[in-house]
């Protein structure tokens, strides 16, 4: 019995790339809010609601969630309704 001969495979690995939702900062919605919608739709605990909110305030932006295309374009859409800005991208 021969052996095989071993091939080298490239794989794609760029499809397999999650997502992620980002919150942006705006003139309009309180810190407090922000926070609040953190808790309620992610179920983040209050700490990590604050940070991620700091650095929407501070940084103008956060990263909020990661996943599939599917669950970022829902997680941006559930943002919408409740009056934030948010856009989805490839992580890098």
């Amino acid at each position: 019995m021969t052996a095989m001969p071993i091939e080298d495979v490239a794989i794609d690995v760029s499809t397999d790339r999650p997502w992620i939702t980002l919150v942006w900062n705006d003139p309009i919605n309180l810190m407090t809010y922000v926070t609040y919608v953190f808790q309620t739709y992610f179920g983040y605990d209050k700490p990590k609601a604050e940070l991620l909110m700091l650095d929407v305030h501070e940084k103008g932006r956060a990263v909020v969630s990661s996943g599939t295309r599917e669950e970022m374009e829902r997680d941006v859409a559930a943002m919408h309704s409740y009056g934030l800005w948010a856009t989805l991208q490839k992580d890098d």
